[in-house]
């Protein structure tokens, strides 16, 4: 299994090269590395941890453990990753490439200060994960409102892989520009300590991961001149044959739910999506918003420490957390 190739990590001098293997075994279509940089270089939480396997000077595996932290109950943060990106050349295909790489990094990643990796696989690479010693934690329940007359027609396409690439869109306000206010801030300080794992936001963090133009994100507030008062992050993306509306994130003053309730209306009168799609936690769906059974990503885990994980009822997730980019 792999075993005349060398394992070593990876850095930014590699990405060009680990790009052209992304184009032969994945078929992206990305003419430069600056996806990838800012994936995996600008990251406020620190430069993912990634590997490579080599064939000589020949590239035949690549993967990447995407940073993450967590909040878990008043000042303690959790250091997580997110597996995420890899690939296979495909003359090495058969030859446990994934899993040497996986088992590299699982042997490595206590060393860089990580605690815990997750990460939402497909069904077809589920079961390797829960081989390598990851525990399914469930299901992540979604909810979805319908917003155009187009819905009860598009739906059913909808069971398909979602589009990297955004459907472009004028509605809200650039996230650049929203991100920039000095009231940033005070929203923030003014969130209750949250008892899940929750993403630790900061100005940094949404700047980065929502202020890359490529993926199109744009922010609806309800008031157009104080973010103070409250914010929501959405995309559009294209989805089988449907338009939908990707609520990533929603921060209101105290985490108030009736101004959370009035952001999430404010996406979908503005976003011009067929529906508005998001994680939907909480033990019974309120809003306009329908619960859909058996279509949430389910989530795995693994503590680098090998103790139990985290049960579903502890996790804080939202799109922007689990959403693939």
């Amino acid at each position: 299994m792999g075993d005349d190739l060398t394992i070593r990590r990876a850095d930014a001098s590699d990405l060009p090269g680990v790009l052209a293997l992304a184009r032969r075994a994945l078929g992206w279509t990305d003419d430069s590395t600056e996806f990838l940089e800012w994936k995996h270089l600008q990251n406020p939480f620190g430069d993912s941890p990634m590997w490579l396997a080599l064939d000589g000077e020949r590239i035949a595996g690549f993967r990447a453990f995407l940073r993450w932290e967590f909040t878990a109950g008043g000042d303690r943060v959790v250091r997580a990753v997110r597996a995420v990106d890899t690939a296979t050349d495909p003359d090495y295909q058969g030859r446990g490439i994934f899993t040497l790489l996986t088992q590299t990094a699982i042997g490595e990643l206590p060393d860089l200060g990580v605690e815990m990796i997750f990460n939402t696989p497909n069904e077809k690479s589920l079961p390797g994960y829960l081989k390598m010693g990851w525990s399914e934690v469930g299901r992540l329940p979604v909810a979805v409102m319908p917003t155009s007359w187009r819905f009860p027609f598009v739906v059913a396409s909808a069971r398909a892989a979602a589009e990297r690439a955004p459907v472009p869109t004028a509605s809200g306000e650039a996230p650049d520009d929203v991100f920039s206010s000095p009231e940033l801030d005070d929203l923030f300080a003014s969130q209750p300590h949250e008892s899940t794992l929750s993403t630790r936001r900061s100005r940094e963090f949404l700047r980065w991961r929502y202020g890359n133009k490529m993926l199109g994100y744009r922010v609806v507030m309800l008031d157009h001149d104080h973010v103070a008062r409250g914010m929501a992050i959405f995309r559009r993306r294209r989805r089988g044959r449907a338009a939908e509306a990707v609520l990533c994130d929603a921060i209101a003053p105290v985490a108030d739910h009736r101004q959370l309730r009035r952001l999430t209306r404010r996406v979908a009168a503005t976003a011009g999506a067929d529906y508005v799609i998001r994680i939907d936690a909480a033990p019974f769906t309120i809003d306009p918003f329908v619960r859909v059974p058996r279509i949430g990503p389910v989530l795995v885990c693994r503590l680098v420490d090998g103790g139990p994980v985290p049960s579903l009822g502890r996790w804080g997730l939202g799109m922007g957390d689990i959403e693939l980019f």
